[in-house]
C-alpha cells in the first residue's frame, strides 16, 4: 500500500478486528508506525493521525487545482446554508431567551457544508496552504483558490441576506421583528461596539478572536475526516464549531451574511464599518489561524521537520 506520495505504507502485521487486548474482547487493531516504532490503536471506522495529515495535503491540493466556476458555486451554495443556520439560531435563541442553544446548533451548517463537498474558505484556509508547503500546488494556486471561494462568498451572502430580509422582515414591513432586532445587534456588535473601544484595542481584539475562530473552524474540517462513518464525521465536526459559536469568536464568511443583513434592518454600520472595523481583519486573522493553528500545527504534531522541507530525512514517511 502506498500514501498520497507514492512512499510504502507497510505497517507492522496488525491484529484483526475483534481480536483480544489486555484479556478484554474488543474491535480495535493495533498498528506500529515503522519510522518510529510507535503504537497506534484504530478501530473499524477510525483514522490514524498520520493518514489525517496525508489527507489534508490531499483535499487542500485538490481545493486548489479546482476549476474556477467550481469554486464559485461551491461557496455560494455554502453561503446559502450558512445564512439559513443563522437565521435558525436567531429563530431559537429569541424564542427561548437562551443564547447557548445557538452554539448547539449552528454546527448543522459546516455538518452539511463538508457532507456535500461545497466550499468554506475559512476550512480551505487550513489545507490549501499546507498543499502549497510541501510543494503539491504553486502559491499561486493558494491564492486562486482563497480568491475565488471569497467572491463566492460575497455573492451567496449577499443574496442570503436579502433572502432574511424579505423572509423576517415581511418585505420591510416589519423592522422590529425579534430576529430582525436580534440580527440588527448582532451586527452592531461585531462593528461599531470594537470602535467604542477605541480603534488599536478594538481592532486588536477582534484580530485575536478571528485567529482563534478559525483555528477551531478548520480544526472542525479535519475533524471531520478522523471517522469513515458518516455519524461519526458529524460528532467529529460538531466538537470545535460548537465552541467556537459558543464563545462568540469572528468567523470572516458569518459576518459576510450577518452584516450586511443587519444594515437592511436597520443597524447604523457604514460600508467602511463593516470592512474596516470587521471583515478585512478577520479575513487575515482567520487565515493565519488556520494555516498556522491548524495546517502548520497538525503537521509539526505528527512530523519532527517543518512542511517544506521536502527532503528532511528525519520526515516521516509511511
Amino acid at each position: 500500500m502506498t500514501s498520497l506520495y507514492g512512499k510504502s505504507m507497510a505497517t507492522a502485521p496488525a491484529a484483526p478486528f475483534d481480536a483480544e487486548f489486555d484479556g478484554e474482547r474488543t474491535d480495535a487493531v493495533e498498528a506500529e508506525v515503522p519510522a518510529t516504532g510507535e503504537r497506534v490503536l484504530l478501530t473499524e471506522s477510525s483514522v490514524s493521525p498520520y493518514d489525517i495529515v496525508d489527507s489534508m495535503i490531499a483535499t487542500g491540493a485538490y481545493k486548489a487545482s479546482r476549476p474556477r466556476h467550481m469554486i464559485v458555486v461551491r461557496a455560494i451554495l455554502a453561503s446559502f446554508i450558512f445564512g439559513a443556520v443563522t437565521t435558525f439560531v436567531g429563530v431559537v435563541v429569541t424564542q427561548t431567551g437562551q443564547p447557548w442553544v445557538g452554539a448547539l446548533i449552528f454546527p448543522t451548517a459546516l455538518v452539511i457544508v463538508i457532507l456535500l463537498g461545497l466550499e468554506l474558505v475559512t476550512s480551505s484556509m487550513g489545507l490549501v496552504p499546507l498543499a502549497w508547503w510541501r510543494h503539491e500546488v504553486t502559491g499561486w494556486r493558494v491564492w486562486r483558490a482563497i480568491g475565488f471561494a471569497l467572491i463566492g462568498h460575497i455573492l451567496g451572502c449577499a443574496l442570503a441576506a436579502a433572502v432574511f430580509w424579505a423572509t423576517i422582515t415581511q418585505f420591510g414591513q416589519n423592522l422590529d421583528a425579534p430576529v430582525a432586532v436580534w440580527m440588527r445587534e448582532l451586527a452592531e456588535h461585531k462593528t461599531i461596539e470594537y470602535l467604542a473601544m477605541g480603534l488599536p484595542a478594538g481592532l486588536g481584539l477582534v484580530f485575536l478572536k478571528a485567529i482563534l475562530c478559525n483555528w477551531l473552524v478548520s480544526l472542525g474540517g479535519v475533524m471531520g475526516m478522523t471517522s469513515r462513518t458518516t455519524g461519526g464525521k458529524i460528532a467529529a465536526i460538531w466538537l470545535p464549531i460548537m465552541v467556537f459559536f459558543g464563545l462568540g469568536w469572528e468567523h470572516s464568511v458569518v459576518n459576510l451574511f450577518v452584516i450586511p443583513a443587519g444594515m437592511m434592518v436597520g443597524a447604523e454600520i457604514t460600508l467602511a464599518d463593516w470592512w474596516f472595523l470587521n471583515e478585512i481583519p478577520v479575513l487575515l486573522g482567520n487565515l493565519i489561524g488556520a494555516a498556522l493553528l491548524t495546517g502548520l500545527g497538525i503537521w509539526m504534531a505528527h512530523h519532527p521537520g517543518l512542511p517544506w522541507h521536502e527532503e528532511d530525512p528525519r520526515l516521516f514517511h509511511y
